[in-house]
């Protein structure tokens, strides 16, 4: 554990520390998901659009560093190297600036249509309580994913129109459900690398409640559900965009090679350097779904596809995401 006093915001220390708890390497997951919302309408551009990308991509960095100052405990077991835990900043500090940052995001939505400021009143309201839901088997994952799953209606809005009129726009239920289904695998296959820790931080994970190989294959139902929202979105637009296609098909397939891989696992640190492969393939899903939707971007989202690829790679540890 660090010895020295903790760094301010005010302090030039504090902000290499905060990135860290930011683990950039994961605002790929945010930002695929909502350009998915952002592709279904074709209003937001330029700066406007560039805006709302940079939002949706640090979105999950904040959100994680919000939910991390209440699993220091767990933390503390299986990712010692994170500045929190380490003592180098405080919760309170973190807070405050993650807040900051997720209303600032908010905002850049609202100037685009103040009718998102109720979602995403919401997605912070989920964030705040994440944390108590994990320590039970039946909530953590599905939790987690109803919030992530509000980022398609988010893009969706900025476009313009009002929430109720969400219910009937082609596309975006199904965009809701791939968002859902594919987040809740990451969830569950991310709690394999940290199974011993949980059990003995008091959490009743899926994987500590009902085992390993349970959680690999409630995670496949999830994943399978995700695949059918995923159609739903996708279907009309699969005659053209190839490159979109194959990069939908590959994501698809590399996140069921996870959870074969995945199966025989005994080990915590088994798990780690294979949730990299279920990262990419979250990520290519959710871009081969934009580019399918709005082919002019696809080019775009091919450099963010490779992009993701060394970010990943140069996470801090190995047995972690």
């Amino acid at each position: 554990m660090s010895v020295r006093a903790p760094f301010p915001p005010s302090h030039p220390g504090f902000w290499p520390r905060y990135w860290v708890t930011l683990r950039p390497y994961l605002f790929f997951v945010s930002g695929s998901i909502g350009w998915v919302g952002l592709a279904l309408g074709d209003v937001v551009q330029g700066v406007e659009l560039g805006l709302a990308m940079l939002a949706f991509f640090l979105t999950y960095g904040l959100g994680q560093a919000l939910t991390d100052t209440t699993q220091t405990d767990t933390d503390a077991i299986s990712a010692p190297y994170r500045p929190l835990v380490r003592g180098e900043i405080t919760k309170s500090a973190v807070v405050a600036v993650s807040l900051t940052g997720l209303a600032a995001c908010a905002l850049v939505f609202a100037w685009l249509n103040p009718w998102t400021l109720a979602v995403s009143l919401l997605c912070v309201v989920g964030l705040a309580t994440y944390t108590p839901l994990k320590r039970r088997w039946w909530g953590g994952p599905p939790w987690n994913s109803w919030i992530v799953a509000l980022l398609p209606l988010i893009g969706w809005l900025s476009h313009g129109g009002r929430p109720w009129e969400a219910l009937a726009q082609p596309g975006l239920g199904g965009a809701m459900l791939s968002a859902f289904g594919t987040y809740a695998t990451f969830v569950l296959l991310g709690y394999l690398k940290d199974v011993e820790a949980d059990r003995a931080s008091g959490y009743d994970t899926f994987p500590v409640h009902f085992g390993r190989r349970a959680t690999v294959v409630a995670s496949a139902v999830f994943g399978t559900l995700g695949l059918v929202g995923s159609l739903v979105l996708i279907l009309p637009s699969m005659s053209g965009a190839m490159v979109g296609l194959a990069m939908w098909g590959v994501g698809f397939l590399t996140l069921a090679g996870v959870h074969l891989r995945c199966l025989p696992l005994v080990r915590d640190e088994q798990a780690g350097p294979l949730l990299v492969y279920g990262v990419l393939g979250l990520v290519w899903i959710h871009l081969g779904e934009a580019a399918l939707l709005r082919p002019d971007g696809t080019a775009f989202l091919v450099v963010v596809a490779v992009l993701a690829v060394p970010a990943l790679l140069a996470r801090p540890s190995k047995e972690q995401v």
